[in-house]
This record gives C-alpha cells, structure tokens and sequence, in this order.
C-alpha cells in the first residue's frame, strides 16, 4: 500500500518539461537529460532525504516509456521509483505529462486520439505502480500547455493566436477528463493533485475592472473547462464560440467533470502583474508580483473552489540571500493562510537543483549558458572545449551529436539553501 502524506507535507521538485520533438531551428527539450538526471537520479533521489522532502513532484518522459502506440518500457521506471520509494522513502506526486507528447503521435494535443492514448498510457502506468504511487497530477499547468503550443507557437503542435491556443486547450481538457478516470479505474486510492500555474491579475484603476476581472478568468479557463463549469453564463463562453469551439466539445466536458482531490498552486515572481492604462488609454500589463500578493492567490483558489491545497511549485532566482528572502515570506503566507481557516497542505519549493531555461530550445547557445540558479543544488558546468551539444546544418536542421560535446560531467553543489529548507521540513523554523 502506497504511502499518504503527513498532514502538512514539505516537498522538492525536479524539473520535468520534455518537449523532444525538433524542427529548423528549434532543440529538443528534455531537462532530466540536459541536467543529467538520467545519469545521477540514484544521487538526486538521496538529496531528497538530506533536504528533509517529505514529498516529491517528478514526472514521467511520457515519450521515452510509451515509444510506441501501445508499447510500454518500464525498464527504467522500476528501478527509479522503487529507489524513490523504498529506499529514500519519499512520497511521489507523479507527473505524468509535463507538456510534451511522444514522438509518434502526429500533430501531437490536436491528434485525434490525443486524450484517449493519454489515458490509455496513465491507466498502465497507475496500475503497474499502484502500490508505489498514490498522488498524480494528469498534466501540469493546462493554462501554460495551451498558451506555449496554442497561441505562441513554441511547443508542438506550433499554434499560434487565439484560434489555435483553443483547439490546444480542449484536448487537453478532454485529456485530463479522461486520466482522471483511468486513474480511478486502475487506483481506487489515487488522489488527483491537479496543477495550474496561477497568475494574480490586478489594477489600482476602477475603470480597468472588468478586463483585470476577464485577464484572471483566462487563468482559470482550463480548471473550468474540465471541472464542468463552462456553460452558459459562464465569461468566456463567447471567447470559446468566437473561436471555434465546438458545442459538442464543450457539452461533453460539462457532462463528465473530474473531481480534483488537491489544487495545486503554482506561483513565482512572474505569476501575473499590474494592468494600468497606458497613453493611448488602453490597458498596459506590467509583469511582476510579489511574495505577499501569494495570499491573495490562496484566497483566491480557495473563495472559487473551495478545494483543500498544496503549494506545488514556488522559487525565485537571484543570489542566495534573494532566494532564502523568497522562502521565508511564501512560507509565511502559507502559514498566515492556514491561521485564516485555508487547508493548505503542503510547499514544495521547484525545484531540488538547476533547471535548464526554456529558451534552450529556441536558441543555439552552449547548454550552460541557459542553467537557472534556483535549486537548493548548484548544477556545475565544467567548459573544456567546444561549446556544441547541438549541430545546425546550413538549412537550420540539427542534430546531436556526443550530448555533453565539450563539456565534462555535470555535478550538483550544495547551497546554503538546502539547511534553510531543511530547517522548515524538520520543524526547527
């Protein structure tokens, strides 16, 4: 029988965005391969004990361990969770799509038979590790799914607009729809832990109400759609019709919703911002908000859903101190939510060690050129030669050649923050 979490549960991340298709000019985005966690996950796993992690948030390459319709390869998933599991004895909250889709699905979230082989691939892996996994969260951040392969055309299956960030979103909602219940099917004690990267749309301008009012709906769109909330009446009904919904589609998300067990939060720096008019009198955004405005987030959540919680991902970049000054006012307002009768159950800071930055797979830079400083572990680059993981040819095409070309093994180094974090998960702050 898989583990439950403790009443409030601290937790780590690993960062686990896999988009490994290519195209001219564009790189395969895979982060346990470009951090090396493919190579040192025994060593990655055993910092989660030394941090304190009580919890996990680590996803499956859905690509690697589904290379073909219908074919699963456990191989190296036994191993790992059996490792997470039984000998560092740390909790999973598995995601199992963390935006990328495999390379044989065609068009990928726009396939025809996205949301059924989503589904079919979550039922498989659910019952082959029930007694090893409880928490799953179906897909990570639907809104910033639709956004990055719907409307601005980064991530497969390269939409762009207002067209395209639609017929993104319903599949992925149908999607989700459908995990959920495979999920149950194959664990009658799953618990849904479903994610979305909340932004905090706000203005000091009366007049400007209304759009702050629309631009925060859009945040929660894709939680609305597959919670069965978008009917008539509901605000962005005619920005779905306007944009080629289909009636069907919509009906049928409203006729089966799934139940969330946890919401969960994600919130940074750059999870939202300030809306103020602007010369010409139209509204003008400014990214950018701060610690404390997290309370108005769980509020937020919370008034609309009334769901139990988690903080599933927070962070900041920065100097050490920046980042320790981070921790300490999220976790305050964590604890200034419970004391206000909000059931936040968890902060995981995301994630345990470096990230590689999305715009990677945009440019042709040197892979420790996009490392992001924001783990409890340093990943440290050793330059030796040359610089190219990744070979363009004279159409804009590439390649890999030897992954590391130029660079000798990438280690982890441990920063001040992990006692920092280590101090709360063990209850001495």
């Amino acid at each position: 029988m898989s583990a439950v979490l403790p009443e409030f549960s601290w937790g780590l991340g690993i960062e686990d965005t896999f988009i490994p298709q290519t195209r001219p000019g564009l790189r395969p985005l895979d982060e346990y391969e470009l951090t090396a966690h493919y190579r040192l996950w025994r060593e990655d796993f055993d910092l989660l004990a030394e941090a304190g992690a009580q919890h996990v948030r680590w996803g499956v390459p859905w690509y690697k361990v589904n290379p073909a319709p219908g074919q699963f390869d456990w191989s190296w998933m036994d191993e790992a969770l059996d490792h997470l599991v039984n000998k560092v004895g740390c909790i999973p909250i598995i995601d199992l799509m963390h935006y990328g889709t495999p390379l044989w699905m065609e068009n990928a979230f726009i396939n025809h038979a996205y949301a059924e082989r989503n589904a079919e691939y979550a039922f498989a892996f659910a019952e082959r590790y029930r007694d090893l996994v409880r928490y799953y969260t179906p897909l990570n951040e639907p809104m910033v799914n639709a956004l990055f392969c719907g409307r601005l055309g980064q991530w497969p299956p390269h939409l762009e607009g207002d067209d395209g960030y639609v017929k993104v979103m319903l599949p992925v909602c149908r999607g989700v729809a459908l995990t959920e219940k495979a999920l149950r099917t194959a664990n009658a004690d799953a618990v849904i832990v479903q994610v979305e990267a909340v932004e905090y749309h706000h203005s000091p301008e009366p007049d400007l109400a209304e759009h702050v009012e629309m631009e925060q709906a859009h945040i929660f769109l894709p939680y609305d759609l597959f919670t069965g909330r978008v009917g008539a009446g509901h605000p962005l009904l005619p920005f779905l019709e306007r944009n080629g919904a289909d009636e069907g589609e919509l009906r049928w998300l409203q006729e089966h919703p799934i139940r969330v067990d946890i919401f969960g939060v994600n919130y940074y720096a750059v999870s939202g911002g300030m809306w103020r008019k602007g010369d010409d009198g139209q509204p003008a955004y400014t990214r950018g908000v701060t610690s404390a405005q997290l309370g108005n987030v769980l509020r937020m959540v919370w008034e609309r859903y009334g769901l139990p919680m988690i903080l599933t991902e927070t962070a900041a970049t920065g100097s050490i101190e920046a980042r320790m000054r981070w921790m300490d006012e999220t976790v305050a307002q964590v604890r200034q939510a419970q004391a206000d009768g909000i059931p936040l159950h968890g902060y995981t800071w995301w994630p345990l060690f470096d990230m590689i930055e999305w715009d990677y797979r945009l440019e042709s830079g040197p892979l420790f050129r996009y490392n992001m400083p924001v783990g409890l572990w340093a990943n440290k680059f050793k330059v030796t030669g040359a610089l190219n993981a990744w070979a363009m040819d004279e159409d804009g095409a590439g390649q890999w050649g030897p992954h590391y070309a130029g660079l000798d093994e990438l280690t982890r180094e441990r920063t001040p923050l992990v006692d920092h974090f280590r101090a709360y998960a063990t209850g001495l702050r």
